[in-house]
């Protein structure tokens, strides 16, 4: 192997040859004098001449080669010291041959079998002196207690490794499952891929594991391959290389050892070694530049220990049908010799097929040892195993400095991993400690980072919501998360047909098509690819629609896909997780940009390295309080304020949102829509949102027409509506309406006037169907006439002021800004709102008169009336002058559910701005966020309810001075605070069954308290 100062070589510099497997060694000489010569006399390779010679082997242009460093420079995690060496030197000289030759052994253990499996490893560990243990299929608890049994009754104690390639559960049950290999292997910011090893040292530090056999080094150029596939970074050798050196300086830094596997590459194969011996026809120039590239490097890098493959590679080793991993060319001359490696050898399962069919038990584990292996992983057959190598020392075959040099190895990582101290795992809060919060976090980043856009004709982001967009499912796994994410950002039809052709039919007025390709991670190995049927599902749906193709599997299952013209927008998702669906379904919407490079082909089309960046819209996206710098753990108390409220019967059920950065982080129901317990609130269903309809339905549009100078802070009522001139309001300012400062009544009980003394609706003013001039629709029999609202105007303008200038709530403010909205612009309020945002801000669950649109079952009730309407109150507006205006009010009316609602909050937050669309101008904002009477003891801002300058409120008190929002009076909360970030929802239908019973849940301060909570929850305040 030649040694010296390290060297990378690339495109036009330096090209690549052929160092490590020369035949003759005068062309090694030659090679190894030419190099040295550079490397003393350069401090860097410049850039030559297109074809460079060195020595005997000739290099090519647009080809890298890697010269590793001389071992002493060499990245070392576990350097040596004195105490180490006196503890090795001192168990060596205490162990029996048969001990030694224990050491040897890491035997298969399970800690979902029965006894008679468990007293096998009993006695192995007792009697035959095993060093160590590979753990397969269980689960936490019962592997640590296994673990720390074996582990009493050793000797010297054990190593315990386990295939851990995305994390422990890819053994053991109830454990965390990070994304597989191909998926980091996308994503580009490497400082992720470490924190990747570095949560998957700490569990397995935290389970009494000392190896993790991973990262997986194949370069996975075969994409037929049947078993590495996913297990592989990529297909580039230089993307795979780095990405394992991230991930294993995040394993090593924390003390447990990364197993580089499966030397000396198993990527380009076509047959699974598990079940036979794939063969590898690559030629010794291609194994040194391509497969054993990550090798190299890793080595430079720190790399503790390798594990050999059961492969056929003839330009490694001639005899035919011989496997590598009992190769002592490929082992020893190779690995050790050449290329310097003098970490721990580890075989490959030597129950695999690709060695157990060559050599039986016993002897495959002797042809291991001799190869140059230092530890014969999953032995079959321990007992016949060390005889074997018993009787080969006694012969000569194995020479006592050849079994000191395993051994003694063995027992230097012993004490590295300090097992020289063991002591026995501690189970109490096991499962917690492999599963903390921090690791769903991560697994948020991972995906933002991993999910790849590979064509995009103008269609991602979604911008324009004002469409009709279907979805349509392909594979046969899973799809909630996804469908459930999309359906967040507007309204996406799911269709359903297996007929083509009736489907197509189904889509005729859709504009845009989300095909979602869900394949089960759990069966990995499987192949992915498309149907013949799902293909002509494709090319029908892309010839007639805008498609944008989704695929939750690796890259290879679009092979299929011969032209991908028709098709608008390909995007990988990799895996069927639901972080990744909802992560994907983000970057359709602009929540998120794509970040993610193929680390694959997808056929001749996309490359490996492709990858578009698409724009982001300032949507609300998704993740987990600890990403956006809050606990989980604090924000878990709400549910227990929830209960409290549902428990006291202040309120049946509610939906609770908060966000903050931009992203949702808590989104939860609690309880039903009644106290019968029947129908669980679900966070799609809707709530009366009473005055929350000021701000979220007729505040945004008047800020619109300010924004156009249509209005100024010191325009009058009178200005405004002539129809208030001449009367005692006809100087009221617009500052002053909106501040509630302009002396008006808190409200007017405008229905009673139309009852009766029994308070049963007069003939004179109702229907109990609709005929003319009775339409106005208040309940599902109650139809009042057509004419009432110029009386509702007249007693607003009739009304007396009160006698102080001082802040007074008044629904009278929002009452007649709907009356100048729809004088202004000619048009209903519920089409404005409607038109103005809610299509645009893809608020779709968010609308006057729901009945309209949805079924009521989807629709909390708000209250048994027993005084005006006599009837159960749901999909009515529960505000009786609202209902009087047919469920159109500029006050209440609005009914929507928690992600709708905080849709507007954040557009707020973002002054005006929302989805790439700028609603009204930054400046239009303050000076509404603005609390223009403070210095008279009125804390209203323009429309906004603001916090209280004392005392009690609608707020914790506990929020800044520049958060603004409203409450209802059904028990609703919409608060967003600009210094924090936070947007806060909070819908309930604490009027139920009885509107008139004392407010409880305003008494107990329960929005309130889960505000507090929220504020508390914050742990990096910006």
């Amino acid at each position: 192997m030649i040694t010296g100062k390290f060297l990378l070589v690339k495109a036009g510099t330096v090209a690549s040859f052929n160092q490590s497997f020369m035949k003759c060694l005068l062309t090694r000489i030659a090679l190894f004098s030419a190099l040295l010569f550079l490397i003393t006399n350069c401090s860097s390779i410049k850039k030559t001449s297109k074809n460079v010679l060195l020595g005997s082997a000739r290099i090519a242009e647009d080809e890298e080669i890697y010269i590793p460093q001389i071992k002493s420079e060499r990245k070392n995690f576990f350097p040596v010291s004195s105490a180490e060496n006196k503890w090795v030197d001192s168990v060596y000289s205490q162990l029996s041959f048969d001990e030694k030759v224990g050491q040897l052994f890491m035997v298969a253990s399970y800690s979902n079998k029965d006894t008679i499996h468990t007293n096998a490893i009993e006695k192995l560990v007792r009697d035959y002196k095993i060093g160590g243990l590979i753990f397969f299929q269980g689960g936490p608890k019962r592997q640590v207690k296994l673990t720390n049994k074996y582990q009493s009754l050793s000797k010297v104690p054990l190593f315990i490794g386990i295939d851990a390639e995305w994390g422990l559960s890819m053994r053991i049950d109830s454990t965390f499952r990070y994304p597989f290999n191909m998926t980091l292997g996308a994503i580009k910011d490497l400082n992720l891929v470490q924190k990747v090893g570095i949560c998957m040292a700490k569990e397995s530090k935290r389970m009494g594991v000392q190896f993790n056999f991973a990262p997986v080094l194949d370069i996975n150029t075969n994409p037929k391959n049947p078993i590495i596939g996913y297990r592989s970074f990529g297909e580039s050798k230089v993307n795979v290389t780095e990405h394992a050196i991230a991930f294993m300086e995040g394993v090593q830094s924390h003390g447990v050892f990364s197993t580089g596997k499966h030397f000396p590459g198993h990527g380009d194969t076509s047959t699974d070694s598990h079940s036979t011996l794939p063969i590898v026809n690559a030629s010794l120039d291609h194994l040194e530049k391509v497969e054993l590239y990550p090798y190299k490097r890793m080595f430079d890098e720190g790399l503790v220990s390798v594990m050999v493959a059961h492969l056929n590679v003839p330009s490694l080793e001639p005899r035919e049908g011989y496997p590598t991993s009992i190769s002592h060319h490929v082992v020893t001359d190779v690995l050790k010799n050449e290329m310097g490696f003098d970490g721990l050898i580890f075989t490959d399962a030597l129950n695999m097929k690709g060695a157990s069919n060559f050599k039986k038990p016993g002897d495959i584990d002797l042809e291991a040892f001799l190869a140059g292996n230092d530890i014969l992983l999953y032995a079959e057959n321990v007992p016949l195993a060390s005889e074997k190598i018993g009787m080969a020392f006694q012969e000569g075959i194995i020479s006592e400095s050849r079994l000191e040099e395993s051994v003694k190895k063995i027992l230097h990582y012993k004490f590295k991993a300090g097992l020289n101290n063991y002591k026995p795992i501690e189970e109490f809060n096991l499962y917690n400690d492999l599963n903390p919060i921090s690791n769903e976090a991560l697994q948020y980043q991972l995906y933002e980072n991993a999910v790849t856009v590979v064509k995009n004709t103008n269609v991602l982001p979604i911008k324009n919501l004002n469409q009709k967009i279907a979805y349509i499912k392909l594979g046969e796994d899973t799809n909630n998360s996804f469908v459930t994410t999309l359906k967040k950002y507007t309204e996406v039809t799911e269709v359903v047909d297996e007929n083509i052709d009736s489907l197509m039919t189904k889509l005729n007025n859709f504009q845009t098509v989300i095909i979602g390709y869900h394949k089960s991670d759990k069966t990995w190995w499987k192949s992915p690819e498309l149907s013949d049927n799902e293909l002509q599902l494709i090319d029908k749906i892309a010839s007639q629609k805008k498609v944008i193709l989704d695929c939750f599997a690796k890259p290879y299952s679009l092979s299929k896909i011969t032209n991908f013209d028709a098709i608008e927008g390909v995007v990988v998702s990799y895996q069927n997780s639901d972080i990744a669906q909802e992560v994907s379904a983000e970057l359709i919407f602009g929540a998120i940009e794509s970040k993610g490079k193929l680390p694959v082909s997808i056929n001749d089309i996309y490359k490996a390295g492709d990858g578009l960046t698409t724009e982001k819209l300032n949507r609300l996206g998704f993740t987990i309080p600890e990403n956006v710098g809050m606990s989980s753990e604090k924000l878990a108390q709400i549910e227990k304020i929830t209960q409290k409220a549902i428990n006291g019967k202040m309120a049946p059920g509610m939906q609770v949102l908060v966000a903050r950065k931009g992203k949702v982080i808590y989104q939860k129901s609690f309880g039903y829509q009644t106290y019968e317990n029947t129908i669980k609130v679900k966070n799609s269903d809707l709530y009366d949102v009473a005055s929350v309809t000021k701000i979220v339905a007729t505040l945004p549009n008047v800020m619109q027409l300010y924004d156009k100078k249509k209005v100024t802070l010191e325009t009058t009522l009178a200005e405004m509506l002539p129809i208030f001139k001449g009367t005692n309001k006809q100087q009221i300012t617009f500052k002053e309406l909106l501040s509630h400062y302009g002396r008006m009544q808190a409200w007017i009980p405008f229905y009673k006037s139309t009852l009766d003394s029994a308070k049963i609706p007069l003939e004179k003013y109702y229907r109990k169907i609709a005929t003319e001039g009775f339409s106005k629709r208040v309940s599902d029999s109650l139809f009042l006439r057509d004419d009432y609202h110029d009386t509702i105007f007249k007693k607003i303008i009739n009304s007396p002021l009160i006698d102080k200038k001082e802040y007074r709530y008044s629904d009278f403010t929002f009452i007649i800004l709907k009356q100048y909205l729809e004088k202004v612009t000619g048009k209903p309020l519920d089409e404005l709102a409607e038109d103005n945002f809610y299509k645009t801000l893809g608020m779709n669950y968010t609308l006057y008169n729901p009945l309209k649109k949805f079924d009521k079952s989807v629709i909390a009730p708000t209250e048994i009336d027993n005084y005006f309407r006599h009837d159960t109150i749901q999909g009515y507006v529960h505000d009786m002058e609202a209902a009087m205006e047919n469920g159109v009010g500029g006050h209440a009316g609005i009914f929507s559910n928690a992600m709708d609602i905080a849709k507007i909050m954040q557009m707020y937050l973002q002054k005006g701005n929302y989805g790439g669309i700028q609603y009204f101008t930054p400046e239009t904002f303050n000076t509404f966020n603005t609390c223009w009477y403070c210095a008279e003891a009125n804390r209203r801002g323009l429309g906004f309810d603001k916090p209280q300058l004392s005392g009690s409120g609608p707020t914790c008190g506990c929020v800044s001075l520049s958060s603004f929002g409203h409450t209802g009076f059904t028990g609703t909360i919409a608060w967003a605070d600009p210094e924090t970030d936070i947007v806060y929802v909070f819908l309930s239908n604490r009027t139920f069954p009885d509107s008139n019973l004392p407010n409880k849940l305003s008494k107990e301060n329960i929005r309130e308290a889960i505000q507090k909570i929220i504020q508390e929850a914050i742990i990096d305040k910006y």
